[in-house]
């Protein structure tokens, strides 16, 4: 099979019972795909996840029964990472990489890819044919319990990273599957709720990274969410998976179901959902007899069979199960990962880095220093080779002329809190530095279960104020699946965010913390002030099975800047040991116009005492566009490494759909601005340098005009006045002056054209006869 043609697979359906081709198009087991010995046609092995190798022994291993196969996927669904009793020792030890969260800061494409090939390695030493993902659902919101799966609030990120990270797998032989298609933003009742969200949003906003992903990465498979969008299942929502995804975008490859999410396994096939995971005896009987009596037809059960053949074909071919692969390099792939993406957020007075010389004394506080949050929970959750512990990597960099102590702090009660910051306080009294590990309650994210809040675990709050008013030298360390309210943030003098960073995260902060890593990475998300500012948080989580996305097409810091909020800290922002400046910008055209490309050149410079890697962001903000559109949107990025004193030059190409809009009522992408200014930036908040484009807007045909349309759409016809004032002279026997003084007294009227006439020349002039001028203006061409 592993060499047939596509003409041999269609032939092969073509020899196939229904009862095989029901057989094909759904799963056997959990993890697999059916085997039809009959005909030749093996089985694939698939599983999570987007960040390390989930291989199950006791699901995988054990056999295809799906007796125990619905408990065994809800155990898995519903395990939390740190519960390593249960959940661990049933899953092969790999390699626990950066969650998309923290990979997300590093906007690093060859990081990505690199991760991508690592991943690749470790399912072909396990035997895994396809990868079950990258996720780039959308972080609209930080309290999505999946938000630490996903790279961004932004689809230029979601999407490049998806593509370096699905050509790193499938480079090597491993599937990838882009999940989850769409809008699966909250984990509260995900199967019923709709995300309901107008076309523009969707178009620009939440399908935006999956077709740059798609157009980039060619993934082998996409799977479809389990949510409802606009009503409709996403398992059967034609529009989705058929009009968007097959028809326009040109996707070829094969649509898998997220596992159960399929609610009617006939309508899912009809609608575009090729393969039903994972096994469900009910389902396949349901499809058996819709195949049977024809309720669906049989060429859409044939193009379906032949997508399952041609992935099947493509991952045999591919397999090479069983080759050594090294955990140990995997390792320090890890640990690079997280330290390019660490993002400093703060640092006041250079508080960071610390010198182990200068500052002998250093106090660390937090279970989190030697019980580290590395991942979050849920089906992803992987169970890792090996886990630096930061605590015994800050003694490492530290060396033996510095003195180290860890205190603990893990309290519930208001009584218990009180007496752990007083021992806290005491154990630092004598101290240089202060170093908090910090976190959310770890049950209070994770797949089916969003935060309700944005607050650290009890008493940490209270715990970073104390030391801070104490005097001490405070940097805190946060673990997180995504932002948290810092009410003491002016008070500490330095903050990482780590978000979850994999098993080599120890290592990482540590090399941070003492400057053997120039941190690098920058917020791919930004951070609110407080739960309230949530773009969105008025109608989250929605009710009565309905989440209104009511922020539209301002997800994120398009949404700040609309509002004119100061966020805790902006998209893009993260800090460096080192200065960058930004000293000249070009563009390679004055004009735009459509369907043409835009070659922009950015310089910039070290001008620090350190080694370091600057992010550029360009930034497109337009000049009385045709509608409303965001302040400014991020178009393209590039990471740059540079020695002090160095200077390079980077160019960044914006792409004709970079300078459109969605525009619903004409159903396509549009250019119509008066001009663009191109942003050079650190940040979102941080524009450094600008140019200003002239734009030559796309020319389309006026609405048509009827006796209802005002006035001021008519008279913006060029021909409307001079046949206006000719036909109401031939009708009415009035001179040019007249003709021309009943049109001025018509021209301001926000009423209907016929209604505002009718009012200055009675029953005079007929309805039907001003229907057959508007008529006559539609047909005549209306262009200067």
């Amino acid at each position: 099979m592993v060499q047939d043609t596509q003409d041999d697979l269609t032939l092969l359906v073509d020899q196939m019972t229904a009862a095989e081709k029901a057989d094909l198009l759904s799963g056997r087991g959990l993890w697999k795909t059916a085997a039809i010995e009959r005909l030749g046609i093996p089985s694939i092995l698939m599983t999570d996840g987007a960040y390390g190798v989930r291989y199950s022994t006791t699901q995988i291993d054990a056999g295809d029964s799906d007796d125990n196969s619905l408990q065994g996927f809800l155990t898995l669904v519903n395990q939390q990472a740190d519960d390593a009793g249960t959940m661990f020792g049933t899953t092969r030890p790999a390699t626990c990489f950066p969650n998309g969260n923290l990979l997300g800061c590093s906007w690093d494409v060859d990081l990505a890819y690199r991760m991508g090939a690592a991943l690749a390695a470790e399912c072909q030493n396990f035997g895994v044919h396809l990868l079950l993902g990258p996720g780039i659902n959308t972080r609209r919101t930080p309290l999505a319990g999946r938000a630490y799966e996903y790279y961004s609030e932004d689809p230029v990120i979601n999407g490049d990273l998806a593509a370096a990270l699905i050509c790193g797998l499938q480079d090597n032989g491993v599937g990838a599957s882009l999940k989850h298609f769409a809008c699966n933003n909250s984990e509260i009742d995900r199967t019923t709720t709709s995300s309901d969200v107008d076309e523009r949003a969707l178009r620009e906003i939440y399908l935006a990274g999956f077709e740059r992903a798609i157009e980039k990465g060619k993934p082998w498979t996409v799977m479809s969410a389990y949510n409802p969008v606009n009503g409709i299942h996403a398992t059967q929502n034609a529009w989705l998976l058929t009009t968007v995804l097959r028809e326009e975008w040109g996707y070829d490859g094969l649509v898998l179901s997220d596992w159960h999410a399929i609610k009617d396994r006939p309508a899912s096939l009809t609608a575009g959902t090729d393969l039903d995971m994972p096994e469900s005896k009910p389902r396949k009987a349901q499809l058996l007899a819709a195949i049977e009596t024809g309720k669906v037809d049989r060429e859409t059960v044939d193009a379906a069979c032949v997508r399952v053949l041609e992935l099947v074909q493509r991952c045999k071919a591919n397999e090479r199960p069983g080759i050594p692969v090294d955990l140990e390099d995997h390792h320090i792939l890890s640990r690079q990962i997280a330290a390019e993406s660490i993002v400093l957020l703060r640092n006041e007075n250079a508080a960071l880095p610390l010198d182990a010389t200068a500052s002998p004394r250093i106090v660390v506080v937090g279970n989190g220093a030697i019980a580290p949050v590395i991942q979050g929970s849920g089906s992803a959750t992987t169970n890792p080779y090996r886990v630096d512990i930061p605590f015994e990597q800050i003694c490492k960099r530290a060396g033996e002329h510095c003195t180290i102590r860890h205190m603990p702090f893990d309290v519930d009660d208001a009584t218990a809190i009180a007496s752990a910051i007083d021992t806290v306080l005491h154990a630092a009294e004598d101290s240089d530095a202060v170093v908090i590990f910090s976190e959310n309650a770890k049950s209070r994210n994770g797949e089916g279960n969003d935060r309700d809040t944005l607050k650290l675990m009890k008493g940490h709050d209270d715990l970073i104020s104390a030391l801070a008013a104490a005097g001490h030298r405070v940097i805190v360390v946060l673990s997180i699946p995504d932002t948290v309210e810092m009410p003491w943030l002016d008070e500490v003098d330095a903050v990482l965010a780590c978000f979850f960073p994999g098993q080599g995260g120890g290592e990482a902060i540590a090399r941070v913390l003492f400057g053997d890593q120039n941190p690098c990475g920058k917020l791919s998300a930004s951070m609110p002030v407080r739960i309230e500012d949530i773009p969105g948080w008025h109608t989250y989580p929605g009710d009565h099975g309905r989440h209104v996305y009511s922020e539209g097409i301002f997800v994120g810091y398009r949404y700040y800047d609309l509002k004119a909020i100061a966020p805790a800290f902006p998209f893009g922002h993260g800090l460096s040991y080192t200065e960058f400046s930004y000293e000249t910008m070009s563009l390679d055209k004055e004009v735009i116009t459509p369907g043409e490309s835009c070659t922009v050149t950015v310089t910039i410079r070290n001008t620090g005492k350190v080694a370091g890697k600057e992010i550029v962001q360009l930034y497109m903000q337009p000049i009385e566009p045709g509608l409303k559109r965001p302040v400014r949107e991020l178009k393209a990025f590039a990471k740059v490494q540079l020695e002090p004193g160095e200077a390079k030059t980077v160019e960044l190409t914006l792409q004709p759909r970079d300078f459109q809009y969605f525009d619903v009522s004409r159903a396509q992408w549009v250019l119509d601005a008066d001009a663009f200014v191109i942003e050079a930036a650190a940040s979102s908040r941080d524009v450094r340098l600008n140019q200003t484009i002239a734009c030559k807007s796309q020319i389309f045909p006026p609405a048509k005009l009827s006796r209802q349309s005002p006035p001021s759409l008519v008279f913006a016809h060029l021909e409307a006045e001079t046949i206006l004032r000719d036909f109401l002279k031939t009708k009415l026997s009035l001179s040019d002056e007249e003709a021309a003084a009943i049109l001025d007294k018509v021209r301001g009227s926000f009423l209907g054209f016929y209604d505002t006439l009718s009012w200055f020349v009675g029953d005079s002039v007929p309805e039907g006869e001003i229907a057959v001028v508007l008529d006559k203006l539609n047909e005549i061409e209306n262009t200067p």
